[in-house]
């Protein structure tokens, strides 16, 4: 659990490393005067079943997947960023005297942490923050506790040393998501539509995750099953071509005139009347208020008309999730 800024800093200048379930991404982002310049960047697509359901298979073929996205990010960078799934953690928020020492403080988490934590303490990697006063009991604080299983932290580090870097930092997805959401994103947006809850969708391969922020940071984080691949599956079968075979044709636009009737346009509704129910879920978690704006981020957001259906689907308004709306780039970097 990094401050974002800290990782911008010239002399510790790292690489994000983002491990997917269809591939494998690199950036370099500088900090500069008004934001953030992307120096690097490169994704490699990993070949079916590297990384299942967030855990990594084959950490060979994720290593060589990295290897090849650093040639093309052309960077000299060997020092890496990652997170775990946030499905693959826990976090706890607990209540501790406000007047232990770092030691002592660390001592008691460990204690506590053993209470609320469903892994064997010996199994599990976890951190702390310290995120205020307890409201409760002034003479308390807040104490934010996050673990996850030893084997979700070591297998990533693992596959970076294969691939030739250090890893410095492990994170958790939604954390590194809020703070991109803060840093980068909602000051892209208006006041008004900054004024009630915002939810950040990222349809990834095989899951969406909903995020939803207020103005006091994250207030409620899901993944379900249901993402982009679906479509690529239902290309293959319509076609009757391997999944590689629709994959090519879905990056080159190569389809019959049937395609968008018989094949696009379902997945585009299917998906609108699924994130409907995720948005429901969510609701009926009763975590916060009515959603105001609905922000469609991954791969599968670009395909057109997905998020005018969405809008339509939820009766939110809706828009593509682009970090990189207000950052500048490296001449070397496409656009």
């Amino acid at each position: 659990m990094q401050l974002f800024k800290q990782l911008f800093k010239k002399k510790q200048a790292r690489l994000g490393i983002d491990i997917g379930s269809s591939a494998v991404k690199v950036i370099q982002l500088d900090c500069v005067r008004n934001g953030y310049r992307v120096a690097a960047y490169a994704i490699e697509p990993l070949n079916p079943g590297s990384v299942q359901d967030k855990n990594i298979v084959d950490q060979e073929t994720v290593a060589a997947a990295i290897v090849r996205a650093l040639g093309k990010a052309r960077t000299k960078l060997r020092h890496a960023v990652l997170a775990v799934p946030g499905s693959a953690t826990v976090s706890r928020v607990i209540s501790v005297p406000g007047s232990l020492k770092e030691l002592e403080l660390e001592e008691t988490i460990k204690l506590e942490a053993d209470s609320h934590i469903p892994y064997p303490i010996d199994e599990v990697s976890l951190d702390f923050e310290v995120i205020g006063e307890t409201a409760s009991n002034p003479e308390n604080v807040d104490v934010l506790v996050v673990a996850t299983r030893s084997e979700n932290v070591e297998s990533r580090v693992a596959v970076c040393e294969l691939a030739g870097l250090t890893t410095d930092i492990v994170d958790v997805e939604s954390f590194a998501v809020e703070n991109v959401y803060k840093q980068m994103i909602a000051p892209t947006l208006s006041e008004a539509e900054r004024t009630l809850p915002v939810a950040l969708l990222d349809i990834g391969a095989n899951t969406t995750a909903i995020h939803v922020f207020n103005s006091d940071g994250i207030i409620h984080t899901r993944e379900h099953d249901f993402g982009g691949r679906l479509l690529t599956e239902e290309i293959a079968r319509h076609y009757e071509i391997t999944t590689e075979e629709a994959s090519r044709k879905q990056r080159s636009g190569d389809f019959p005139e049937d395609y968008t009737r018989r094949v696009l346009q379902p997945f585009i509704d299917t998906a609108a009347i699924q994130i409907e129910r995720f948005i429901q879920f969510y609701y009926s978690a009763g975590q916060g208020g009515n959603i105001g704006l609905l922000l469609i981020g991954g791969g599968t957001a670009n395909i057109p008309g997905l998020i005018e259906r969405i809008a339509k689907e939820t009766g939110i308004p809706a828009k593509l999730a682009n970090p990189f709306t207000n950052t500048q780039r490296a001449s070397s970097v496409s656009a």
